[in-house]
């Protein structure tokens, strides 16, 4: 074992020694192995270059087989295990004073890097558990602290119209996302409520659940009202309990998606996205190719509907997917769900049908991948088996069967089966990316649990909405150096009624050269959503778009020149040229200024939006005129946290977040956050955090006042789902001092000498300098100094005096008579 700090140095000491200090040899031996005195320090632990934790960890000082002394920490074979060494094979490694013997392990290495706080371990992959890349201990896992939680979005517009056969219109959206954390258990809640001119105010509540994680079987147990796995079988909503397995709580290198709704509008447009028939997530767009990459799914798997509501009252509607690849599991894997209870239907209505899910997959040797399920209700049985395999370069496939007995509302009992093909590939040497290639096919006899519970409530809806068969595709394509990529994404469905297909295809197209960044779309839809019996022609839609950006300032990047073409179906062309940017320090200030030209005698129109995100929340507002209608929309979001120390506010979180608890230290930014600093006390929440993994938390030391120095500026959290951790980062917070040490016999303190703060209990100590001068921070009014330069009866001091009031200068420099 070897321990250092990279510190190999013999001083001479009488190259200090003065005239007149009675040859007294300054003691500096406690510095020629470490720049640190023997204490506890907070340091940054390293394994084989894998951060683990940050703590306190004492070091003392030792001798070693040679006779010098160096500085070697105190670590516990428990700290050693949840490290991953494996312990066992080392049953020496435990010594009477708690601290692991790490001379037992050949070649093992510790070495403290002091600037950077930093305790690197170097531990031989002989003695070490096996694990995979990245894994994390469930032992570090932090279930966080109990918390009451609450997401909001509210929106809103004020239509006003300039046509005769249109009203003036105000419309308005909240969402709410309020919970609970106590230990390791959560309470979550989803509800919206709309409010238009056609509808004084609907409220909806989507789930309500108790979660919490189950370590030993890596998976998730909740009550309440959830969907279940959608991986076999169609998501299905329900109101019991479901225990089912948690990837997230699996190493990335042992992981095997939520969708990206992507689209083209015409105009400034309203986009509505709907699940099971009801708004979950409502948003304005700007003319041209739009993606929303921020939708908080109620369930699992299950299309959304789109609908793009233009600023003519035209309106688009679309069909997006969740793209997933083949269920293929590494070898020995097992994924798993059970759930039962009471159905969910359509509207999220409940009348007592009782269902029953299993699914389960299993990793096989060979590259295979074996899973079946079942589904159980009072008039519905059905099973489910299908086989994967990893094909190698030809890539990834899966065929699965499914068959089932159902007897639907005012029908005689029915069989019939369906079966589906998924394929994935990534094709390295072409830059080609199949996420996902999938065609299924259902016989005229076969309906889903969903179908056949929802006929009991809404007969007219499923009659004309089985699908007979359906086929899709998402594929990248990247292509030579310089040239860009393709993305395509299409989706075709036929159903039993003969009349009625689904066919959506959008393809795109971009590049950039020279910072200079450019776009084309196309879209197509038809007959999306709407059922057979209506027009043909109100459910097709062809959009070709076309969109550059060029930045304006090659050293800043800050705003951006934009121009956007368009050009729908039956020739209507639209044209548009703006401004767009960022401003303030932290960029948090998004802005744009469009103004554009339509044909077809549209005429012109405009927009200006603005988006700001500070650390108690996010706003925005924007106004946008036409021909037909003027509209201003305006936004807030964020979210409240209430916790044993206050409540703290924020932007809008994530399902994991982390409370940086800073008390004192106001207006700290949080690296790569942006808009997040901590509020006047001292606190900030870190919207999103990564579960099951080693999340890094640092403060920008630039950002922080002059009278404030951290001890660490850096903190390591491992949040459970949904957790709510705290970083804490404690600090210095007073006058800073540069002060002249004399004795009473008017010399210096010798140099090297150590001086502490009286009556403090932190650690906190500082070196004196060849002229007497020791730089001190965090100082109060009162100051009593404790000096130490040698073991022998005088080889100490003590010096209290009061700092003056700082007017001008920030740092106070003075001479005070250590006695």
């Amino acid at each position: 074992m070897q321990v250092n700090s990279g510190y190999a140095v013999t001083f001479n000491p009488a190259l200090l020694e003065r005239h007149g200090l009675e040859n007294e040899a300054v003691d500096l031996s406690a510095f020629e192995n470490s720049p640190l005195l023997p204490g506890t320090y907070r340091v940054e632990i390293v394994v084989n270059n894998q951060p683990k934790e940050t703590r306190d960890v004492t070091f003392r000082q030792q001798r070693t087989s040679d006779g010098t002394q160096e500085l070697m920490p105190c670590l516990s074979v428990d700290s050693l295990a949840g490290y991953g060494v494996n312990v066992a094979r080392y049953p020496a490694l435990q010594q009477n004073d708690g601290c692991a013997d790490l001379t037992q392990i050949s070649d093992a290495v510790a070495r403290l890097d002091v600037n950077a706080q930093r305790l690197l371990l170097s531990i031989p992959q002989a003695a070490l558990n096996y694990q995979a890349r990245e894994t994390v201990s469930p032992e570090r896992w932090d279930n966080g602290i109990n918390a009451l939680l609450l997401n909001y979005r509210f929106s809103g517009a004020h239509n006003e119209a300039l046509v005769a056969h249109r009203h003036n219109d105000d419309s308005q959206f909240l969402s709410l996302r309020p919970g609970i954390n106590i230990g390791p258990w959560r309470v979550r809640n989803y509800s919206t409520w709309s409010h238009s001119r056609n509808n004084q105010g609907d409220w909806n509540n989507f789930y309500t659940y108790l979660q919490r994680e189950i370590v030993p079987l890596q998976g998730q147990l909740t009550l309440g009202e959830s969907t279940s796995p959608g991986d076999m079988y169609d998501s299905v909503n329900f109101r019991g309990v479901q225990l089912a397995s948690d990837e997230d709580m699996l190493p990335d290198s042992l992981r095997g998606y939520a969708p990206v709704v992507r689209g083209i509008a015409r105009s400034h447009a309203q986009v509505s996205v709907y699940q099971n028939g009801q708004i979950i997530y409502q948003t304005y767009v700007a003319p041209g190719a739009f993606a929303i990459a921020d939708i908080y799914p109620t369930g699992g798997s299950g299309d959304l509907s789109v609908t793009i509501n233009e600023a003519d009252g035209s309106e688009q509607q679309l069909v997006v997917p969740f793209a997933s690849v083949p269920v293929l599991q590494r070898e020995g894997h097992i994924k798993y769900s059970l759930t039962g209870g009471e159905y969910r239907g359509y509207d999220n209505g409940h009348d007592g049908k009782l269902f029953f899910q299993a699914t389960g997959i299993i990793g096989l040797p060979q590259a295979f991948t074996l899973y079946g399920g079942t589904q159980q209700a009072e008039k519905y049985r059905s099973l489910v088996a299908g086989v994967g395999k990893n094909l190698g370069q030809l890539g990834a496939l899966s065929l699965d069967a499914t068959l089932a007995h159902s007897r639907p509302a005012h029908l005689d009992s029915s069989q019939g089966h369906a079966w589906r093909l998924r394929y994935g590939k990534n094709f390295i040497n072409t830059g080609t990316s199949v996420a996902l290639a999938g065609y299924r096919y259902a016989t005229s006899g076969f309906y889903s649990l969903n179908d056949v519970l929802d006929s009991y409530e809404h007969e007219r809806l499923w009659q004309w909405d089985r699908r007979r068969q359906r086929a899709e595709l998402t594929l990248t394509q990247n292509l030579w150096t310089g040239a860009g990529a393709l993305t395509l994404s299409a989706i075709n469905e036929d159903y039993w009624d003969d009349q009625h297909q689904t066919r959506s295809l959008n393809f795109g197209y971009n590049n950039s050269w020279s910072s200079i960044s450019f776009s084309l779309n196309y879209s197509y839809n038809r007959n999306i959503i709407k059922p057979a019996w209506r027009d043909k022609s109100a459910r097709e839609d062809q959009v070709l778009a076309f969109s550059l950006s060029i930045p304006l300032s090659r050293s800043s990047g800050h705003t951006w020149a934009n121009y956007q073409m368009t050009s729908a179906r039956h020739g209507s062309t639209s044209h548009s040229a703006g401004l767009s940017g960022t401003a303030l320090a932290d960029n948090n200030l998004s802005w744009s200024l469009r103004q554009g030209y339509t044909n077809h005698n549209e005429g012109s129109g405009g927009s200006a939006e603005v988006d700001f995100r500070g650390g108690y929340g996010e706003a925005d507002a924007g106004y946008a005129w036409d021909r037909h209608s003027r509209r201003l929309s305006y936004g807030l979001s964020g979210a409240l946290v209430a916790h044993r120390d206050g409540i703290t506010f924020s932007q809008p979180l994530g399902e994991t977040v982390a409370l940086v608890k800073a008390p004192g230290i106001a207006d700290a930014s949080v690296l790569n956050q942006t808009g997040v600093s901590t509020d006047f006390r001292g606190y900030t929440l870190v919207p999103y955090m990564r579960a099951y993994r080693v999340n890094e938390i640092m403060l920008d030391p630039l950002s922080l006042p002059d009278t404030v120095e951290l001890q660490n500026s850096t903190q390591l959290v491992v949040p459970t789902r949904g957790a709510v951790v705290r970083a804490d980062f404690s600090g210095r917070i007073g006058q800073r001092a540069l002060i002249t040490l004399v004795r009473r016999n008017g010399l210096p303190v010798p140099f090297g000498a150590t001086v502490t703060l009286a009556g403090e209990v932190d650690n906190y100590s500082s070196i004196v300098g060849d002229n007497g001068e020791v730089w001190l921070s965090g100082l109060a009014e009162q100051v009593s100094l404790q000096v130490n330069w040698g073991s022998r009866s005088d080889s100490h001091c003590r010096a209290d005096f009061t700092l003056p009031e700082v007017k001008d200068d920030i740092v106070t420099q003075l001479q005070t008579t250590c006695q």
